[in-house]
């Protein structure tokens, strides 16, 4: 199965891009899965009901969320109607949405999505390694699912990495999201799981991730607000991660970064062109 991860959507100018890119590339890389991050589509903070339908109708087959899920209330209400809309799995019981979606693929397989937050300089929410355990319990990778793909949400890279090794063998792709810059540590783990720490954003880069520069640059500065944050709208890069997976064992044999377009050298993977 072949798989594209893109990460951390933002504003206007992130999804100019993934709509103008990504159908090209399903085409020309002959995509079975697409997991878009879109938890900073809407100017910046959360998703919106037309915002994830622009999202799905480019060519995503799940879009997850992270701690500025419900920045735009109407995603407390329309993500009930949105089955391929997944926040984090270790929200309290009882929150809207869900934290996995079983979704079938482009090639008519099944893939299970799971978004979880991490805990470290993040609100303090349930465990995420015990929710994440739980949805593997209930959906193994072959027996319930042809691929598993684990979006780890947080700021701490150590929890990311560990979050990596807790699944290994278990899920086809362990993506890190939320820090807006690619890592250069995209790898095959010993269980076969591929993994990156941050995927990175797709939005433009002359920013301060991912927002214009002047209001961040004034709260160090001054340690006063002068405004709110602004999505940058200049040309954006498209940051991903490519996974191939091995039809008999649902786990990853290969992986390479994506970056295209905007001001970040470009990144393909080799074993698809």
């Amino acid at each position: 199965m072949r798989i594209l991860f893109i990460g951390d959507v933002i504003g206007r100018s992130g999804r100019a891009c993934v709509t103008a890119q990504l159908p090209g590339l399903i085409t020309q890389w002959k995509l079975d899965l697409v997991v878009v991050n879109g938890e900073n589509a809407a100017g910046g903070f959360g998703i919106t009901e037309a915002i994830y339908n622009e999202l799905i109708d480019a060519g995503a087959d799940a879009v997850t969320l992270g701690n500025h899920a419900w920045d735009q209330r109407e995603a407390l209400v329309f993500i009930e109607r949105a089955p391929r809309l997944v926040r984090p799995v270790n929200y309290p019981k009882g929150t809207p949405g869900r934290g996995a979606a079983l979704v079938e693929t482009k090639n008519g397989k099944r893939a299970l999505v799971i978004n979880a937050m991490g805990r470290i300089f993040m609100d303090p929410l349930d465990d995420p390694f015990a929710a994440v355990e739980r949805e593997l319990a209930a959906c193994a990778l072959k027996t319930g699912a042809d691929a598993i793909v684990l979006d780890m949400h947080c700021e701490a890279t150590s929890e990311k990495q560990s979050m990596g090794y807790f699944v290994d063998g278990r899920v086809s792709l362990m993506v890190g999201t939320h820090t807006h810059c690619p890592t250069a540590d995209h790898r095959i783990m010993p269980g076969r799981t591929a993994f990156v720490s941050d995927v990175g954003m797709t939005g433009d880069f002359d920013s301060v991730i991912g927002m214009t520069k002047d209001e961040p640059l004034n709260r160090f500065l001054r340690k006063v607000p002068g405004g709110k944050f602004e999505p940058a709208t200049g040309a954006a890069t498209l940051c991903a991660i490519a996974v191939e997976t091995d039809d008999a064992s649902g786990l990853a044999v290969k992986v390479g970064a994506v970056r295209l377009g905007g001001i970040l050298e470009e990144a393909r993977p080799k074993f698809w062109d």
